[in-house]
């Protein structure tokens, strides 16, 4: 998991190969094991060597490395995130470590003592429902094993007279934060150290998939039955807009994930899930599509087209619909003449949904005309059928 820009992603197809990257946990190890290689060697590392949770390894360039008084020493390596969109990239990770003897009666049977702090710039968990628990700084499990790993490959596994202390910083942590989730999360004051493979690999959609399964973990946490799920920032704005009561972790952005975030929440127990997008995404849910990219979009078009004469038989108007640039385009020719076919699309949603997340899970579809009002509402849709009908 890594940190994002909340937007909705997508995928296109690169000429060139994409470069992979690292992440925050992985620069943090680094960090580690450039500073106690300092304290131990007497010399500041050019690069350090970290083998990631995958098992393979990794070498990374060290930034800034130096000593603050003896067994103590500070090191810091840039973040590279590779190809992969990422606000953390090329961010500074460091580690002040810390070596000392360990007192008598709390030497550890195995191994040194390790002790993994979170510093300046990374964030404190606030919330339960993470893999970290509240009042923790938000260092996930995956960094913090590849740190003791980084650590026990200076010091070697059989050293249980030493007690080393890390302290993770990040010096624009909490200006980075501001660019995330994190809040929404409950992590406050700076960046999450994550990573469940530690390296980055482009495009991969790992970083939003599992923070929309960290937010719908957060909202089950906070006892909520119900979440709003939108597509990105304008989507979700307007939803808190018109429902100005529900709790701010209900509202979650599931990006293009339509399928697996149905899933992810039914898996949580969830009660009620509302579905709240514009006519773009709506299109593509109503046709069961798993991933709403903009891809195949002419085949998006030709189905609305064909519900269009179903609904109303009418060959012009259905040509009027297939010959549309864009959905955008097609709800403006749509919404007033025939809103019917709007509505047709948001039950469809429904019954897509119900596919996905099964019968347990109640679904209810809304689409936003482009200005933000509710053009279509699954739980009123009779009336809104009854006012045109009349």
């Amino acid at each position: 998991m890594r940190q994002f820009i909340p937007v909705s992603p997508g995928w296109a197809p690169m000429k060139r190969k994409l470069r992979t990257g690292f992440t925050t946990g992985t620069a943090a190890a680094a960090a580690t094991k450039g500073a106690l290689r300092l304290i131990v060697e007497g010399k500041k590392p050019a690069a350090v060597q970290i083998r990631l949770l995958t098992g393979d390894c990794i070498t990374i360039p060290v930034h800034l490395c130096h000593s603050a008084r003896e067994g103590r020493a500070e090191c810091s390596v840039i973040k590279d995130a590779g190809d992969d969109p990422d606000v953390t990239h090329k961010a500074e990770i460091g580690a002040r470590v810390m070596l000392t003897k360990s007192k008598t009666g709390q030497r550890p049977n195995y191994g040194p003592h390790i002790i993994i702090r979170g510093g300046k710039g990374v964030g404190r968990v606030t919330k339960p429902g993470l893999e970290v628990p509240p009042g923790q700084p938000a260092i996930n499990p995956g960094p913090r094993q590849m740190i003791t790993e980084a650590i026990h490959d200076v010091l070697g596994q059989d050293s249980p007279d030493f007690t080393v202390s890390t302290e993770i910083f990040v010096p624009r942590g909490q200006v980075l934060a501001e660019k995330t989730l994190n809040a929404r999360l409950g992590i406050l004051g700076g960046i999450s150290i994550l990573g469940t493979t530690g390296i980055v690999r482009p495009m991969s959609h790992d970083a939003f998939i599992a923070t929309i399964k960290s937010a719908l973990s957060v909202a089950r946490a906070a006892g909520l039955n119900q979440v709003v799920l939108t597509t990105g920032r304008r989507s979700e704005r307007y939803a808190q807009i018109h429902w100005p009561r529900i709790s701010p972790e209900a509202f979650i952005q599931i990006g293009d994930f339509f399928k697996m975030s149905l899933q992810a929440a039914a898996k949580r127990g969830f009660d009620r899930v509302t579905l709240a997008v514009f006519f773009g995404k709506a299109l593509k849910m109503a046709q069961g599509v798993e991933h709403t990219h903009a891809a195949k979009s002419a085949l998006t078009m030709s189905k609305l087209a064909e519900w269009a004469h179903e609904i109303t038989s009418d060959k012009d108007f259905t040509k009027t619909v297939l010959a549309a640039n864009t959905a955008r385009h097609a709800f403006d020719l749509i919404g007033q003449p025939c809103p019917e076919v709007i509505f047709h699309v948001g039950r469809q949603i429904v019954e897509s949904a119900k596919k996905f997340a099964g019968t347990n899970l109640t679904i209810r579809s809304v689409i936003f005309d482009y200005k933000g009002k509710i053009f279509f509402d699954s739980d009123n849709y009779s009336a809104q059928e009854n006012s045109i009908n009349r």
